[in-house]
């Protein structure tokens, strides 16, 4: 390999060759990077030539990289990705107010408990603002959201809760007035996730007695299952709090286990990987990982 510096050759040389390599094609990193193909293959010849190696193998069905392009990729990428962490922690939006839009049972059952330390260790305000059910695009201009689902999408910073795990709980007081908690009285919960007829199709239990109480607030449907009103289909995470008190306790061993949980999400160009970080750490510093 040449002896030639490293200061010698364009960043956009080496930026080109970065992504290449880790899309896989010189037209994906076209189209990433908002300029032609033939731009990026000519900016990857250049480069090759300055330094005197071939960093891919071009073929009739496309290029892959050579031995010594894989072996170089890794550090690239590491670097172009210290770059722009950097870059966003110096130069980047600085948040006085961080808004955290979620359901009214996750603001208060999960995230209210979770953020008792922030005040002392960090600069920007934490707004904790009540989502109604309503389409994603509304909250496009809010900085952190937190929705139910698989986390899927690109460009976001994002992190699962917890792993979602569902069964039915219930007041022990309630539960000693039968035999069996399968002839309580059931409470309905509107929303995202698995209800009654999941949990009768899992399990072979019957799907009655039909709810007659329906909510459409978890932390509502809490309060009533305390209260003695029936048996909850709860997510257990959220629930912790009342069953370690022993205000609720689990009526089978039986836990459904979905692939959805809630997903803290936001996008990177309006929260600094800095500022997301220590949202992170503060809410999961109890669970003492990420």
């Amino acid at each position: 390999m040449s002896n030639l510096s490293l200061s010698n050759i364009p960043l956009d040389w080496v930026r080109a060759f970065e992504l290449a390599g880790r899309t896989g094609s010189f037209t994906a990193a076209a189209k990433e990077s908002n300029v032609t193909q033939a731009s990026i293959s000519q900016r990857i010849s250049n480069l090759e030539r300055r330094i005197g190696v071939r960093l891919f193998v071009r073929n009739p069905r496309g290029v892959t990289l050579s031995v010594e392009g894989e072996a170089w990729l890794p550090y690239v990428s590491a670097a172009f990705r210290n770059l722009d962490e950097s870059y966003e922690d110096l130069f980047g939006i600085q948040r006085e107010k961080i808004t955290i839009f979620a359901s009214a049972s996750v603001n208060e059952l999960w995230l209210a408990p979770r953020l008792r330390n922030w005040q002392s260790t960090h600069k920007p305000q934490i707004v904790l603002s009540t989502m109604v059910l309503q389409p994603d695009d509304s909250l496009l201009d809010t900085t952190i959201r937190v929705q139910y689902g698989r986390g899927e999408g690109k460009d976001l910073h994002k992190i699962p809760l917890f792993a979602e795990h569902l069964s039915p709980v219930v007041a022990p007081q309630l539960l000693a007035t039968h035999a069996s908690w399968l002839e309580l009285p059931r409470l309905g919960l509107s929303g995202p996730r698995h209800g009654w007829h999941e949990w009768a199709r899992q399990t072979g239990d019957p799907i009655t007695p039909i709810p007659r109480l329906r909510f459409d607030s978890f932390s509502a449907a809490l309060s009533a299952a305390v209260s003695g009103a029936g048996v909850l289909l709860a997510s257990l995470p959220l629930a912790a709090p009342l069953l370690e008190q022993g205000k609720l306790v689990r009526a089978s061993e039986f836990v459904m286990e979905p692939q959805e949980t809630y997903w803290m999400i936001a996008h990177k160009d309006g929260l600094t990987k800095s500022q997301w970080d220590n949202v992170v750490d503060c809410l999961f510093a109890a669970e003492g990982s990420r």
